[in-house]
């Protein structure tokens, strides 16, 4: 029996996902829990592996294709079955699926499987069609010839038809016959699809060489990833919605560092961030508004810290979150960042690794910034801004001493927290962190 392969859906935020690699080709014999391609998800690329065993018929789906999810991107069979011409509908999940899952639908896994969710909605309905482009065969066959793009060509013929007259007098409106170009410069932008108008206007009337088309093939318009998209959308969505407002101190590091190169002495790996995550948790249990998140209409208070630590990757930022870091030790806490930060670099991180947090740091200590600012995550109230340890100067009595100073910036959502709550609780942070008596008593 033909079965269909659908696009697994990934988290509540997910409408739609793209394939980056088929590991399966057509004809390949499947087994049941072989992996059948990779998806690239906001966060992580994802193993989708089979639910059924049989050979993998036709791929619907090609490589960098994205579609919605629960869409039909393969079928699966007996070898010689026909192949439906529309999708199948999906069947119920065999005993033992997971919830949420069914026979025609493969299941995602990161470091281990994990269970999808159903689709909580049918697929948007596809965009209006866009209007026909319509050119003549001698039309089209000059703007080849000439290497231009038509579409910026008004046509006079039916319906708004191009007509070879069109393309002429676009040429010689344009003064195409005055531009210049090398015969290897004209076939390579023939090649690449460019416009030689464009061309020579960026050459301001300059001989157009094979240099000025491999400069503008450099920097023809690429797709963003879908990590980026997303990235994109959220953080607009954040600033848009939530009014930020900043808060700075700067902290005087010589104790933590102190404590810190002590413990590393004594066998303990502890980081600088380790520290900061310790300190913030400890302030948000008494700061709670800070922990909590609004819509502009209610709060919702969270009970539990879900800590989220921002990391860079070379294909965008990803947050993994310690879930329940206010109920941990310093160092189960410091453990815990660890091996997330590591499946984040290795691209492993599950879907639930990635969501739910209530507060998040991003420190960029290790990149020799003096301040900057954070964009406050969906969801969130507020995030901490962590900059680089710098010696310099400061007062302390009546002298002045270099000291290693590290500055904080905190950004909130003003809709739910006020200016002096803010300073309230980025200095119980820098209070904590000056503190020895505090980390003495945490990692003893």
């Amino acid at each position: 029996m033909v079965t269909p392969i659908v696009m697994p859906k990934f988290g509540q935020m997910t409408e739609d996902s793209a394939i980056v690699e088929w590991l399966k080709k057509e004809g390949d014999s499947v087994a049941k829990g072989d992996v059948l391609f990779l998806v690239e998800t906001d966060k992580s690329v994802m193993e989708v592996e089979s639910f059924s065993a049989g050979t993998l018929l036709k791929i619907v789906v090609g490589v960098g294709v994205s579609v919605p999810v629960q869409s039909v991107v393969a079928y699966l069979g007996e070898k010689g079955e026909a192949v439906p011409a529309k999708p199948a509908p999906q069947r119920p999940a065999p005993e033992g699926a997971p919830p949420g899952a069914n026979t025609a639908a493969p299941v995602a896994r990161a470091a281990a499987p994990i269970a999808l969710a159903p689709a909580l909605a049918p697929p948007p309905p596809p965009p209006a069609a866009p209007v026909r482009f319509r050119i003549s065969p001698r039309a089209a066959a000059l703007a080849r010839e000439c290497v231009i793009d038509a579409h910026a060509i008004v046509g006079s013929g039916p319906d708004g038809r191009i007509v070879e007259k069109d393309v002429k007098a676009y040429l010689e409106a344009n003064d195409y016959a005055s531009l210049r170009v090398s015969p290897a410069a004209k076939a390579m932008a023939a090649k690449e699809g460019l416009d030689l108008i464009a061309l020579g206007a960026d050459n301001a009337g300059k001989r157009i060489a094979v240099a000025d088309v491999e400069r503008a093939v450099a920097e023809k318009p690429t797709a963003m990833s879908k990590m980026r998209q997303v990235i994109a959308q959220r953080l607009a969505q954040s600033v848009v919605t939530a009014p930020h407002f900043y808060v700075t101190v700067e902290v005087d590091m010589t104790e933590t560092l102190a404590h810190r190169a002590r413990l590393n002495a004594a066998g303990a790996r502890y980081s600088v961030t380790d520290f900061i995550a310790q300190a913030s948790v400890l302030a948000l249990k008494e700061f709670p508004a800070l922990n909590s998140a609004t819509d502009g209409k209610s709060v919702r208070w969270h009970s539990r810290v879900h800590l989220g630590i921002a990391v860079n990757l070379d294909q965008g930022l990803v947050v993994p979150v310690v879930r329940g870091a206010d109920e941990m030790t310093m160092a189960e806490l410091s453990a815990r960042s660890k091996e997330l930060v590591d499946k984040a670099r290795a691209g492993r991180l599950a879907p639930d690794e990635m969501s739910g947090s209530t507060f998040s740091i991003s420190n960029m200590g290790m990149l020799d910034v003096e301040a900057f600012t954070a964009i406050i995550n969906p969801g969130e109230s507020a995030i901490l801004a962590v900059s680089s340890t710098i010696r310099k100067p400061v007062v302390r009595g009546e002298q002045i001493v270099v000291r290693p100073i590290m500055k904080m910036t905190l950004s909130s959502d003003h809709r739910l927290i006020d200016g002096a709550t803010a300073a309230r609780f980025i200095n119980s942070i820098k209070t904590k962190l000056e503190d020895n008596g505090l980390w003495s008593a945490l990692t003893s």
